[in-house]
């Protein structure tokens, strides 16, 4: 199935990944090209990618996040739990993966993705029901990243978790719970799969039960929690920190 993608960085990115097939650019006439846009119109002519001069209110129609650029390409390319792993093999790696129990904004979500994809995480794991899907909106969101990562979905995370943990990796939630621990006092520099919950609820309980441990960010101000995108991101660069450390 086809869809569009939109915004400068994103299409770039798309191009630059190189992983689904784009049938068409579609750019606005008259638009300024210069930045991504130009290096994507490179990528695009170098590929032999039909590039469409087109008035911007047919690209108005699709969205009003464009920038001048829509690609039109073909649906997201899903990975498997074994393609993460195999990843973090041939990168002589501890497997780092992200687990998103069910993210329901897609800028939330598309944020965690840009934030795996800038420290180096393997993969990232979603549910296939109920939660946000790697939608256009999530890839503009993500500025692209969502391209680069190996993003898979699961029937179900407990499952997969369970999978995690046979395989030697630690499986941790990120839970404002009582006993949790303080996020400086876990050892995050191994072979660890990183658990963030759904915005409102958090992390549903079955889930929750799988993790090996739970850490939880300290809070010395009158508010008790973060937004999901800004504390997974926060867990996510230490784990990053423990590991250049190490």
């Amino acid at each position: 199935m086809k869809e569009a993608i939109y915004g400068r960085n994103a299409v770039y990115e798309l191009l630059r990944a190189n992983r689904r097939q784009v049938y068409k650019l579609m750019v606005a006439e008259g638009v300024h090209e210069k930045g991504h846009l130009t290096e994507a119109l490179q990528l695009a002519q170098q590929r032999s990618i039909p590039i469409q001069r087109v008035k911007r209110d047919v690209l108005d129609r699709l969205t009003d996040s464009h920038q001048g650029i829509v690609a039109e390409v073909d649906s997201y390319p899903y990975a498997t739990l074994d393609d993460i792993l195999e990843l973090a093999n041939q990168r002589n790696e501890p497997p780092l993966i992200l687990i998103l129990d069910v993210i329901q904004n897609p800028q939330n979500l598309g944020t965690l993705l840009r934030t795996a994809e800038a420290i180096g995480a393997h993969g990232v794991i979603l549910p296939q029901r109920r939660g946000v899907e790697v939608t256009q909106a999530v890839v503009n969101a993500s500025s692209g990243a969502s391209e680069h990562l190996l993003i898979a979905q699961v029937v179900n995370l407990v499952v997969a978790i369970t999978e995690l943990k046979e395989r030697e990796v630690w499986v941790t939630g990120l839970d404002n719970l009582p006993e949790a621990q303080p996020l400086d006092q876990a050892d995050l520099s191994g072979a660890v799969a990183l658990v963030v919950g759904n915005e409102g609820e958090g992390m549903r309980r079955l889930v929750r039960e799988s993790c090996d441990f739970l850490v939880k960010l300290p809070m010395r101000g009158q508010l008790d929690s973060l937004n999901a995108a800004v504390a997974g991101s926060i867990v996510l660069y230490e784990i990053l920190r423990q590991r250049m450390r190490r």
